[in-house]
């Protein structure tokens, strides 16, 4: 048995529609959670066929809160759906491609599958330009190029649900949280392409292009932060050594300081990884011994062979470090693990 999500937010009459061609098939339960609509949207709510079960609530909780509500009553409630596939209540997930997720979820247990779309055709330029963003950060972040991070048609198997129920997020970043946590904790992330559909220039969506682009680069944000904390450690504590001590030991000595701060910062506040903090210690020294070597080298390469400002050499030697740096810390060192 197979379930499926949609969380709605002011659906119109396309929900119905929807629901009522899936549930033509017996292997499949409907679960459609009214993300706070309101009165003026109840009329499409109490159209739904009974054998829908609706949760609701009067406040929004966005649509990762949605998700999340959704997730956890199937979880709790209906142990006898092996897996869950999400879609979209506004007409942008069509029936077939909603039963491929299906298939390729059946043909691939333990996976994470993505519906995702090609971005051809008339594509709106936000949701174009939306996607190619967080495409990139995605790909830095995590070390996994996908085609489509903002889809919303996703299948998972029931480990899926548990492990996605403690991802932070309660609107669009918990999209993208899913897929950060997906990959640092191994579980394989699968795509099959779908029809790309905008209605009306996407004019139903309740994204909002600046508050919750925030919230979905908000990883690489805190870890730009906390590398920014670091390197000003560091660069002042060079400054300091190197006035009366060698570029390569004024560099160590500055570098072992700041990379407790940095390990700290990252391990708490950016990746909240759940590594034990032992091989999580061992790991990032062993990360930061390789970086220091690259680090050391670009600098003495910067101010001995060319001659370069100590000052100026540094901030370049930070920006390179900060390149590798953040894919492989979040991969790596503070990974999340499957629970067994």
């Amino acid at each position: 048995m197979n379930a499926i999500l949609i969380p709605a937010y002011k659906p119109d009459m396309k929900l119905v529609d929807l629901t009522n061609r899936l549930l033509t098939h017996d292997d499949l339960k409907m679960v459609v959670v009214d993300d706070g609509s309101g009165e003026a949207f109840q009329n499409v709510f109490q159209a739904l066929d009974p054998r829908v079960h609706l949760i609701s609530y009067p406040v929004n909780k966005g649509k990762g809160g949605a998700l999340k509500t959704g997730i956890r009553y199937i979880y709790e409630n209906m142990p006898e759906c092996e897996r869950l596939v999400t879609a979209d209540a506004d007409g942008q997930h069509k029936y077939e491609d909603i039963r491929n997720v299906i298939d390729k979820s059946i043909a691939s247990p333990g996976a994470l599958i993505l519906g995702s779309r090609e971005f051809d055709g008339n594509v709106p330029f936000r949701s174009k330009f939306g996607n190619f963003m967080t495409r990139q950060v995605f790909a830095i972040a995590s070390g996994v190029k996908v085609r489509d991070t903002q889809t919303g048609l996703r299948g998972f198997d029931r480990k899926g649900m548990e492990v996605f129920l403690d991802v932070p997020g309660d609107r669009y970043e918990y999209e993208i949280n899913v897929l950060l946590t997906a990959a640092r904790a191994e579980i394989p992330i699968q795509e099959i392409t779908i029809e790309t559909v905008y209605i009306n220039e996407n004019e139903s969506s309740h994204f909002h292009p600046i508050k919750d682009s925030f919230k979905i680069y908000a990883c690489i944000l805190k870890f730009a932060c906390s590398s920014l904390i670091s390197f000003v450690v560091d660069y002042l504590l060079f400054l300091l050594f190197s006035s009366f001590l060698g570029t390569v030991v004024s560099n160590l000595l500055a570098r072992l300081i700041s990379a407790s701060v940095n390990f700290t910062l990252n391990r708490k506040v950016v990746f909240k990884g759940n590594e034990d903090t032992i091989p999580a210690i061992i790991k990032y020294a062993i990360l930061a011994l390789i970086v220091l070597a690259v680090d050391t080298a670009i600098l003495k390469l910067l101010t001995d062979v060319f001659g370069w400002n100590k000052a100026l050499s540094k901030v370049i030697t930070e920006f390179v470090v900060f390149l590798i740096n953040f894919p492989v810390q979040g991969r790596i060192v503070y990974r999340k693990h499957k629970n067994n």
